[in-house]
């Protein structure tokens, strides 16, 4: 497994983070066996969130870290200030509540990575970040994120802590995957555009990319005339992106692998620090994320596939 550093952060980060948005109290032992194969390819980091599982995610966690005595080894990513029925709650009564709830079900006093999990454009970035620098220097929060911001938010957030002393974003969690989304899964979500990874580049702030794998685009199992998964259907069906599947599975094809591999290659060989949230719920599918983190993409490779070229790479 490789790692990637994130300021403030404290540890390691694995560059394949686990879910757990199927965490219930009801499917405990499933979610135990899953984290402790997770563990055994060297992972070290999940993913939760304060909504997910209506807080059972976060409970199952708490409870797992604290049955096998493991919270040192653990990197934990959780999220707070979601949108609620009544709009959004990126202020900081809201992230104060959230975050004293998520630590309870977690069973523990910090986490390594706090993430907003959505953004409110009318509120001023200062708000958000003093609000966010209270629990960093109180020691419950290391390294702060948001997920599903633009770039252009991140940076004025940025510009603005720089300039007042203050922690600013030390990462983002933005949809990232080699399927381009025709619209956002939810609303709020954002994925990475050209523009997005042009400015990571320029700027190095690490990428931890939800739903990496398109979704199960690159599965195999879809193809234009199979239309059952209608969120997958609105979100990931385009001419594009049957082309960047079917290229994928001619560079799978070439490399002795599949072409899910090759599109979480994707995510981990772009050129600038990245990690992959993924969704495995079984040993195949984790021996497939764990196969697919060790796979090396060329500039040219990741250029055609993503169809920025139309010349094919050597051997393909």
């Amino acid at each position: 497994m490789e790692y990637i550093e994130i300021a403030g952060a404290g540890k390691k980060v694995s560059r394949l983070i686990k879910g757990t948005d199927y965490f219930f109290h009801d499917t405990y032992e499933k979610a135990a066996t899953n984290l402790d194969a997770f563990l055994a390819i060297g992972g070290n980091t999940v993913d939760t969130a304060h909504i997910y599982c209506g807080g059972q995610s976060e409970e199952v966690l708490g409870r797992y870290m604290k049955e096998r005595a493991n919270r040192d080894q653990m990197v934990i990513l959780t999220k707070g200030a979601h949108h609620d029925q009544n709009g959004p709650r990126v202020n900081a009564d809201a992230i104060r509540s959230d975050l004293t709830e998520s630590l309870e079900r977690l069973q523990t006093d910090h986490v390594e990575l706090y993430a907003l999990h959505r953004d409110d454009p009318n509120m001023p970035v200062a708000a958000i970040l003093e609000a966010l620098n209270e629990h960093v220097e109180s020691g419950k929060i290391g390294a702060l994120g948001a997920s599903n911001w633009t770039w252009q938010r991140l940076e004025e957030a940025n510009t603005y802590a720089a300039s007042h002393g203050l922690k600013g974003f030390t990462f983002s969690s933005p949809n990232l995957s080699l399927a381009k989304a025709n619209e956002p899964f939810w609303a709020g979500c954002v994925s990475a555009d050209a523009e997005t990874l042009a400015w990571h580049e320029q700027s190095r702030l690490p990428l931890l990319s939800w739903s990496s794998q398109a979704r199960g685009f690159f599965t195999g199992r879809f193809t234009p005339e199979v239309r059952d998964n209608a969120d997958l259907v609105r979100v990931f069906y385009s001419d594009g992106n049957w082309e960047r599947l079917r290229r994928a599975g001619e560079l799978a094809e070439s490399k002795n692998t599949t072409a899910i591999q090759i599109a979480l290659a994707y995510v981990l060989n772009q050129s600038f620090p990245t990690c992959a949230l993924i969704g495995a719920q079984n040993q195949a599918e984790l021996l497939s994320c764990d196969e697919g983190s060790r796979i090396t993409l060329t500039s040219e490779e990741i250029a055609w596939i993503d169809l920025a070229s139309d010349v094919k790479p050597a051997g393909v």
